[in-house]
């Protein structure tokens, strides 16, 4: 008996484990990214693209073309993306987030012919009827750092850093995992890499998208070092407050605890992350750091960008499916790795409804705190900061916050992408039908419609109506 169970017992320790490859950090992390002010200013979107394997990453890009082609009178080729300056991705949506982030709108000719319509599993094993790879997957993960991130690396961003997307963009680009130990979100930002004293700059956008799409038992878990004690860190003050203050949100104390946890060897020495789904399955986190850490109402815009602002738009772009019903048509299952998937699964769906209620939540304090300020300025303080006082009202702030998601879709359509499944490999046709029921899904937002109504001075309720009765998804507009 023993020897025959020997074989499994080896086979269980054969999971590709990731060795950490995060350096110490001299000094302090820089922001990810310089403040500028896109255009003349007046309009921000901020982008969050949630997870679903090749189908969230097409579902991402169907959005951004759709901003692209958006009738509005930009005066550029690039239509409303010239305005976008904030993504968050989580797992699949991570991949068009870093693309997005790195590249910008240059990056989105051809990347359907190069990375949606190509084989992304071309270095993973998938067969389920393999037992090394069953076992590799009980053990910890089937497939390490050198399949999914050594594919990104090569096909996408050819060694590109933090540093270098520092250096290229001007986009706030939010890359979100999942940290195993702690049951919470994990930000790849200057915060998170200031507490486990890493240089953020070093790390490559691959292994962090890589860490993003970890999904459990597929992947082993990316694994980061805690280097304390090679750089003077010191607890900020808004993180002692934001452990300590009763008034903010558990996820928000959670988070801090988080990063108190990297700075004590006896707690942490290394930082394993899985799927960011698990977590937070559209990305806010960075939301409520960047509003906790500046500790000034208008962030996480500049003051010259919250004086000139007149328009902002959230877009979620949640490319999961409405439901599962394979196994519910008979008595037995799901068991095993489908009873697994499915845990997983659920959790992430519980993640994206929770987290987006939050970010709405979250955005709607903050869209009263940023008026607030704006109306107490000084007349000399609004010049300064925006030039001039032509035109001014304090008030004239309106943020719109819309999901695009499968269920604004017409029925036929709704039903076909409910059948795409979430993996990195998809038929022509198929990823061809999610970026066309991105596009329409978009379209059908009425928040996103009552934003260019916004922009073009018509009715803003009208434009809302009009998107709903044409078979749009109602989300109450903030401020109602």
């Amino acid at each position: 008996m023993r020897r025959a169970l020997l074989p499994l017992f080896l086979l269980f320790g054969c999971a590709p484990w990731n060795q950490p490859q995060n350096e110490p950090l001299q000094g302090e992390n820089a922001s990810l990214v310089e403040p500028l002010i896109a255009g003349d200013g007046e309009v921000y979107i901020g982008l969050a693209f949630s997870g679903g394997g090749m189908r969230a990453t097409a579902f991402a890009y169907g959005m951004l073309e759709e901003l692209r082609a958006a009738g509005v009178d930009t005066g550029t080729p690039n239509g409303l993306l010239d305005n976008v300056r904030l993504v968050s991705g989580v797992s699949g949506g991570s991949v068009m987030a870093a693309q997005f982030g790195l590249y910008g709108a240059d990056g989105l000719p051809g990347f359907r012919e190069s990375y949606l319509l190509a084989n992304a599993e071309t270095y993973m094993a998938t067969s389920a009827l393999n037992p090394l790879t069953l076992a590799k997957g009980l053990a910890g993960g089937i497939n390490g750092r050198n399949t999914f991130g050594r594919y990104l690396d090569e096909v996408l961003f050819h060694g590109a850093t933090f540093g270098d997307l520092r250096k290229r963009s001007h986009v706030m680009t939010w890359i979100n995992a999942t940290d195993m130990a702690n049951n919470t979100p994990f930000l790849f930002s200057p915060e998170t890499f200031d507490a486990l004293c890493s240089d953020l700059s070093r790390v490559r956008l691959s292994e962090a998208v890589a860490a993003s799409a970890a999904y459990p038992l597929v992947f082993t878990p990316i694994v980061l070092k805690a280097h304390q004690g090679a750089c003077d860190y010191r607890e900020p003050d808004w993180l002692t407050a934001a452990r300590y203050n009763p008034e903010a949100t558990a996820a928000m104390r959670a988070h801090a605890r988080a990063l108190e946890s990297y700075t004590n060897p006896e707690e942490v020495k290394f930082v394993k992350l899985l799927d960011g789904g698990i977590t937070d399955n559209f990305g806010t986190t960075g939301l409520a750091v960047e509003r906790a850490r500046a500790q000034v109402p208008y962030a996480p815009l500049t003051a010259e960008e919250a004086v000139k602002l007149k328009r902002m738009l959230f877009l979620v772009a949640n490319a999961g499916v409405d439901n599962d019903y394979d196994w519910t048509g008979r008595v037995s299952g799901p068991g095993g790795v489908n009873l697994a998937v499915s845990i997983a699964s659920s959790a992430m769906s519980a993640a994206s409804r929770s987290g987006y209620d939050s970010m709405r939540g979250e955005l709607r304090l903050w869209e009263a705190e940023l008026i607030e300020w704006r109306c107490t300025l000084p007349l000399s303080e609004v010049r300064r900061l925006r030039g001039s006082t032509g035109g001014w009202d304090c008030k004239d702030v309106k943020l719109f916050v819309g999901e695009v998601s499968f269920a604004n879709l017409p029925t036929e359509m709704r039903d076909r992408v409910d059948t795409v499944p979430t993996r990195l490999k998809l038929p022509e046709a198929q990823v061809d039908l999610v970026i066309e029921a991105s596009r329409l899904a978009t379209r059908l937002t009425p928040e996103y419609n009552g934003f260019l109504a916004s922009l073009t001075g018509n009715d803003v309720d009208q434009r809302i109506e009009d998107g709903i009765a044409a078979g749009g998804y109602r989300v109450v507009p903030l401020g109602n």
